[in-house]
């Protein structure tokens, strides 16, 4: 990879980190997701199941969503993801309908991860697209953000009555 493009790739995934954090406002797991063609920063989300009370809003598929509305069309081709976290089935298999060109993420889910960890729906040989896929991108900075979540909701504060 040329010095240019990790350079960017950390510059996104900060953004991508900055979503992240924001999930905390509504007590959700802390991944952020960023949608870019070439400089061009077309959306950012985070997790909002437990804001909108929905299964299927991953940080990924909002901001694929966004990404979408503003490019005018579903076709995303020449964009890039950037997510903190490894994608699960569900985005994994929505970032290759979309025909997203390249994945990168932080953190790997070994739980869960659709893009090399537990599967790999990203780069797939039987689907009709495949993603490129660069892993650990900033991956201590999200994997603390998450451990800190998690941590939080384990040892919750004491509250005096």
């Amino acid at each position: 990879m040329l010095p240019e493009e990790e350079e960017r790739d950390e510059r996104l995934m900060g953004l991508a980190l900055e979503q992240a954090e924001r999930c905390l406002a509504w007590a959700d797991v802390p991944v952020g997701a960023v949608v870019a063609r070439g400089d061009e920063v077309l959306a950012a989300a985070g997790n909002g199941r437990e804001r909108f009370q929905d299964p299927t809003a991953h940080a990924e598929v909002l901001a694929l969503r966004k990404a979408a509305r503003r490019a005018g069309t579903w076709r995303l081709t020449g964009c890039e993801l950037f997510v903190t976290l490894e994608p699960c089935a569900m985005c994994a298999g929505a970032l290759v309908l979309a025909r997203v060109e390249r994945l990168v993420f932080g953190a790997a889910d070994p739980k869960a991860g659709f893009a090399g960890s537990l599967g790999d729906l990203a780069r797939d040989p039987r689907l009709n697209h495949r993603l490129r896929v660069v892993a650990g991108v900033r991956a201590e900075e999200a994997s603390v953000q998450l451990r800190a979540f998690f941590a939080a909701r384990r040892n919750p504060p004491d509250v005096e009555p």
